[in-house]
């Protein structure tokens, strides 16, 4: 099969839906790449109707805002005009499919923002309408407690169909309360000495993971119980409740749980302790709902008042893992508080629709999580926990907005049934937990969300099932149906090629040149790649994730030369420090194509380096009839380099009889080859692996020049296709087998 780059390239899905994107240099968009971003931008597509509207602050820092929305192609559409005191707006009508601009100005001047466009489309823009704060308040206040549970929770309710599908949860349930119930010890703030708000050391790491166990040990308990009182009825649930919850609420809200030394467990306390009020509800004794009510409050106004700073520090500010979580926490807090804790309405006015509004800040509108798939399924399990009752609460169903579908198409395509390990970020290493997605699939009613929970092995965990609606979202679908077998995600930089994503021992090629750079848990992996075989791992990313901050975290585990890209001069890679420059300093995905025999894919990491290259540029080629990957890296520097091709691997690398590399792990192997010449394969140390593993660490490496190319063959199954690059009148040919490709000199 003869082939030509420029073949491919006409059928690229461009990113911004196929326009050029436009450059904005107004105030809307600030120069600090931590600000929030201008949106809608690059004349998108919107995924939601009607579509988020942000920008940054306005020099002058004004009290209000005035967004303007035109229709343009549509004359004498009438003009939309809303005013804000946020710099952020969610429209609560739908916007008629068409092209529309949008600007916006401060309400004092006529300083207006360049016009952005946009488009609504009448198929891919999903209409997601939020009712206005005093409505959703009005909503909350005509339903008793408990708001956060479905009406018929109690199993006297119960259809025989629930029941059958219900009961092992419930019985799974019973058997952890009644077991916890004698085994948790009762938990006091002596028990943590050590101030842990400064820098973390590793005593303080220690301390951190403790209190982490143990609340997670007593919410999880309390919430458990809460809930089977109000499935079963019996007693013996109410009184553990109710121990459990003053032995939370006796802890010190400025303790070692407060939000200054433990934000994550604060902020657990709290929403343990108000779902479990609100599921109580008057079956709670007076003297516990005080000292409850007390304690929510003194866990929650910390963080909302960390959050209202500058009238919404997220809002400008938004790349905040813990704070956007926070926001989500306060919102239903609030929801289930209302009416019994005078602070919850201004809490409420402030966060839910700010909350509900915002896209996560980690993706664009068509979903996604570049701090990888780890975090992402910690952000998942927050979300079963979070969106169910909220959605009980308010009538706002979170599953339904459309960054959903893509968050969880997602985990389709990076995490699919029967992967070995995540990619990207932190905790990279660590296997999935297939029950946690399976959750969250099963709150959305697809083809591909049925296909996912059809073939994900386990039980989604018996807490979020037991309150889950019935019947599940997903049971209402019919047919079971995989996406296709490669997807780019735009907005963070990734892409996923398959074999075939429908079979479990499928090739899976995963590639990252990610505009949200090293910042936060990603790692500086630009123009990286992970190679998965059969549920072997074959090339991977190297280290492990001992905790946040750590010398192994910042001197290996996060650096380029701990991935599957290049460096240069032993080991120096892409920027890793800074703030602002993480952001910036970054990847991005250039073109994208996918055909039933062939993907293609191109990365530009040049920024991430910082000035240091002046061309960081990677090719791929999937060869699905072959299982055979084709990779060119094209450097360039001003000054000579050694340039190294990484690679990675939990398995001995050995070098064959024809000079190539060997990865043979269990049943699936790959050989690798370098096809240009001037490379020499050279094995690397690495940092320290976790107790119990192995790491192999190896590299192609060049002579110094001031520009270099890679050309590597990874051959998936060891086939020993004939390869060879022969110059040409207008460059070089590449055959891999059958397949061949034209190259530039």
């Amino acid at each position: 099969m003869n082939f030509n780059v420029a073949s491919i390239l006409r059928g690229v899905l461009l990113l911004g839906c196929g326009i050029a994107a436009p450059s904005y240099a107004d105030w809307a968009t600030s120069p600090l790449a931590r600000v929030t971003r201008a949106a809608p931008a690059n004349a998108q597509i919107q995924a939601q109707n009607p579509p988020s509207f942000s920008w940054a602050m306005h020099p002058s820092n004004p009290a209000a805002y005035v967004l303007e929305i035109r229709r343009t192609d549509l004359a004498g559409a009438p003009l939309q005009t809303f005013t804000t005191d946020r710099t952020w707006y969610l429209p609560l009508a739908a916007l008629a499919p068409g092209a529309y601009s949008w600007r916006v100005r401060p309400s004092t001047t006529t300083d207006w923002s360049t016009a952005r466009p946009f488009y609504v489309d009448a198929s891919a823009s999903k209409p997601f309408l939020v009712p206005d704060t005093a409505a959703l308040k009005a909503r909350i206040a005509q339903r008793a407690h408990p708001r956060g549970l479905a009406g018929d929770i109690a199993k006297v309710k119960w259809s025989a169909a629930k029941q059958a599908e219900r009961n092992p949860a419930v019985n799974v349930l019973v058997g952890q309360v009644q077991w916890r119930a004698k085994s948790i010890p009762i938990y006091k703030d002596s028990d943590w000495p050590l101030v842990t708000s400064g820098a973390m050391t590793a005593a303080g790491n220690v301390q951190v993971s403790q209190i982490r166990w143990a609340m997670g040990d007593v919410t999880r308990q309390l919430e458990a119980a809460a809930l089977l009182w109000r499935v079963t009825g019996d007693r013996q649930y109410l009184n553990e409740a109710v121990t459990r919850g003053g032995q939370l609420a006796a802890l010190s809200p400025t303790g070692p749980t407060s939000l200054a030394n433990s934000d994550q467990e604060n902020r657990l306390i709290a929403l343990t302790l108000a779902k479990a009020f609100d599921f109580l509800g008057s079956d709670l004794d007076s003297a516990s709902r005080a000292s409850w009510l007390k304690a929510i409050e003194g866990r929650t106004a910390p963080i909302y008042d960390s959050l209202k700073v500058s009238n919404g520090i997220l809002d400008q500010y938004p790349f905040d893992s813990h704070g956007v979580v926070a926001q989500g926490y306060v919102a239903l807090i609030s929801a289930l508080t209302l009416g019994d804790i005078p602070a919850a309405e201004k809490w409420f006015d402030f966060s839910f629709r700010a909350y509900v509004n915002s896209i996560y800040i980690w993706s664009g509108p068509e979903g996604g999580f570049a701090n990888g798939t780890s975090y992402g399924q910690h952000m998942a399990l927050t979300s079963l926990f979070v969106w169910q009752p909220l959605a009980n609460a308010t009538g706002v169903n979170l599953f339904e907005k459309p960054w959903s579908a893509g968050f969880l198409r997602m985990f389709m395509y990076f995490q699919p049934p029967g992967s070995p390990t995540h990619v990207f970020g932190d905790e990279h290493e660590t296997a999935p937990i297939p029950t946690e997605l399976k959750g969250f699939a099963s709150r959305l009613a697809s083809p591909e969300a049925a296909w996912y929970v059809r073939n994900l092995v386990g039980e989604e965990d018996a807490l979020t099932l037991a309150q889950a609606p019935w019947p599940l979202p997903v049971a209402s679908v019919t047919t079971a149906t995989p996406p296709p077998n490669a997807a780019l995600f735009s907005s963070i930089g990734w892409v996923a090629m398959h074999s075939s994503l429908a079979l479990r021992d499928r090739t899976s090629v995963y590639f990252k040149s990610s505009p949200y750079g090293s910042f936060n848990h990603s790692h500086a992996d630009q123009n990286s790649i992970v190679l998965v075989s059969g549920g072997r791992p074959l090339l991977t990313e190297a280290g492990w994730y001992d905790w946040y901050g750590s010398p192994l975290w910042n001197d290996w585990y996060r650096q380029t030369k701990a991935h599957n890209a290049v460096t240069f001069d032993g080991g120096k890679g892409q920027l890793a420090v800074g703030f602002d420059t993480l952001l910036s300093r970054n990847g991005k995905i250039n073109s994208f194509a996918t055909t039933p025999g062939l993907d293609y894919a191109e990365g530009d990491a040049t920024a991430a380096f910082d000035g240091a290259l002046t061309l960081n540029k990677r090719q791929l080629w999937y060869l699905r009839g072959t299982d055979v990957l084709v990779v060119r890296d094209t450097l360039a520097s001003a000054t000579a380099r050694a340039f190294e091709w990484n690679m990675h691997a939990i398995v001995p690398m050995t070098v064959a009889t024809d000079g190539g590399v060997v990865i043979q792990n269990a049943d699936r192997n790959v050989c690798i080859s370098s096809v240009t010449g001037d490379t020499t394969f050279v094995k690397k140390t690495g940092g320290a692996s976790k107790t119990g593993t192995y790491e192999d660490h190896a590299a192609f490496v060049k002579k110094p020049a001031t520009s270099a190319e890679f050309l590597v063959v990874l051959d998936v199954g060891c086939k020993k296709p004939k390869i060879s690059l022969v110059p040409t009148a207008t460059g070089r040919s590449l055959t891999v087998g059958t397949f061949s490709m034209a190259l530039p000199k």
